[in-house]
């Protein structure tokens, strides 16, 4: 089942290698930070999926005249974008069946979280753009009551994991200052010895994990965490969406005395 961001996916790599100047190709990579001046544009669905999708540019991209000479860059990219947006809501209802459309379209100044990025290349020229999915299909109302039943249930079970935390530091008070390196791992590839020799600039190693999988967060050898990439001050950081429970935490401190 095609989702709205698999539609503006292939919209977007259509369009922009057909509207803009050089033909460029636009593939999935790894996000990068923005440099200052970053722009975008935010499109609000309703209907049968609905939510916030929101595309994020590199500003050095209105250097290059992709959209035209003479033609104001920026405003050049909201035309195109939006109709990226309106292209894939098209898409969506020709290959599910699913009637959406956009309530509003608007510019941004910038996206703190993020779903996948996508570089832009046209000769030697290179450029990120950032994508924040937050297109859902919308909960039926039953399901939103029995959440709602749910959550002080959930709310329950918080302050239990939170005793049960602090329960597990009566004994390891003397560690707690202690300093430990955490990993944020995207993915992984086991490749043969002969084919890590033969690489070289340019080639592309493809990870197990999609860019809309979670990370995790490792310390030693333990998966702590999992979230999703997010830009803090221009770094990368991670916005925790699952957490072990304290005891296999603590396992990961163990492996390292």
């Amino acid at each position: 089942m095609k989702s709205y961001l698999e539609c503006w996916t292939a919209v977007a790599t259509t369009l922009f290698s057909q509207a803009l100047a050089g033909e460029p190709e636009l593939t999935e990579a790894l996000p990068k930070p923005l440099a200052p001046g970053a722009f975008g544009f935010a499109a609000t669905l309703t209907g049968d999926e609905e939510g916030h999708f929101a595309v994020l540019l590199d500003p050095t991209i209105l250097e290059s005249p992709l959209v035209g000479e003479g033609v104001d860059q920026k405003v050049g990219w909201g035309e195109l974008l939006r109709e990226v947006a309106d292209a894939a809501v098209g898409e969506l209802l020709a290959k599910t069946g699913k009637k959406c459309s956009i309530e509003k379209f608007e510019e941004i100044a910038g996206e703190s979280k993020l779903s996948c990025a996508f570089q832009l290349k046209s000769g030697e020229h290179a450029w990120t753009i950032l994508v924040r999915d937050e297109v859902r299909v919308p909960k039926p109302a039953a399901q939103q009551a029995a959440a709602e039943q749910a959550a002080p249930q959930a709310a329950q079970q918080s302050a239990s994991a939170t005793q049960g935390q602090s329960s597990l530091s009566a004994g390891i008070e003397l560690l707690l200052d202690v300093e430990l390196e955490a990993t944020l791992r995207f993915g992984c590839k086991e490749l043969p010895l002969g084919e890590i020799l033969d690489l070289g600039p340019g080639d592309v190693v493809q990870l197990d994990r999609n860019v809309a999988d979670p990370v995790d967060l490792i310390v030693g050898d333990k998966i702590v965490a999992r979230g999703e990439v997010v830009l803090v001050n221009g770094n990368f950081g991670l916005r925790v969406t699952e957490v072990a429970a304290p005891r296999k935490r603590l396992e990961s401190i163990r492996c390292l005395f």
